[in-house]
């Protein structure tokens, strides 16, 4: 049954609405970041970008990224590949205590992650280890890999165990089928859960606060000027870190690409 133009229009007015009630927050902070006023205040009176010029020279922004990146990268990383095999184990594979191990893994899910960052916190104490974003990466995998493992998971799911038989009646090593059946149709919904170990990662606040020690991430900068020493090098700082993970998401999403585009490219051209 067509739509009615009526209802394409209510359509379209719910999907502006939605997008203004998104990225409206996101506009206060780039005027924020671009007035020349230590406060915010609408009208702006005067604009000025040399916040941004600061944030881009500046020493501790610099290694605020640095160490942000490291987290996130590590347990982006790390994530993808527990989450692969945990996925196999969670969905795939029937084994003895499978029930057990489905309903332990969604535990560091439900627990609220201040909670999480505390008890994590302590545990390193009585271990008499260090608190640095070393103890960060492992707290955030402690949150993040169960959010990796379900996303591969949904995939997981769908696999056809058809597929492995055959191959292995076609005489196929263990190796040769996880390479060339499991990986490539596993590696959708790897890419996904990377993207959200990444994005989850970057911007973790509690887990950070309570685990990097005299280690600093962008999160917990951010949250300590606007606590104290408020300028607009925050809000620049923000609107930076936005655009360096839409980047970075960027990249993520079109480099796998590349490879087949190339090999396109190169058919066309071979006579």
């Amino acid at each position: 049954m067509a739509r009615s133009s009526r209802t394409d229009k209510a359509l379209l007015i719910y999907g502006i609405a939605a997008l203004v009630f998104l990225y409206l927050p996101l506009i206060a902070v780039f005027f924020a970041s671009i007035s020349k006023g230590r406060y915010l205040s609408f009208p702006i009176r005067a604009y000025d970008t040399k916040w941004y010029g600061s944030a881009l020279q500046s020493d501790t922004v610099a290694e605020l990224l640095r160490i942000s990146l490291q987290v996130a990268g590590i347990v982006t990383l790390v994530s993808m590949v527990v989450g692969f095999f945990g996925a196999l184990a969670f969905a795939r594979y029937h084994w003895r205590f499978r029930k057990l191990y489905q309903k332990l893994i969604l535990l560091p899910i439900f627990f609220p992650q201040t909670v999480l960052g505390l008890a994590l916190l302590m545990w390193f104490n009585s271990l008499e280890v260090i608190p640095t974003w070393h103890t960060a990466v492992i707290a955030h995998l402690v949150w993040i890999s169960p959010i990796a493992t379900l996303i591969i998971s949904i995939r997981a799911f769908s696999f056809d165990p058809t597929l492995e038989e055959a191959a292995r009646d076609m005489g196929c090593s263990t190796f040769q089928i996880m390479k060339e059946i499991t990986v490539p149709l596993l590696m959708p919904g790897v890419i996904s859960a990377g993207l959200f170990a990444f994005l989850l990662s970057w911007g973790n606040f509690p887990l950070s606060l309570f685990t990097t020690g005299a280690d600093s991430t962008l999160p917990e900068w951010l949250y300590a000027k606007m606590v104290s020493g408020y300028s607009p090098l925050v809000p620049t700082v923000g609107i930076l870190t936005v655009l360096s993970s839409a980047l970075i998401l960027a990249v993520a999403l079109i480099a796998p690409s590349v490879p087949k585009f190339l090999a396109r490219i190169k058919q066309t051209t071979t006579p």
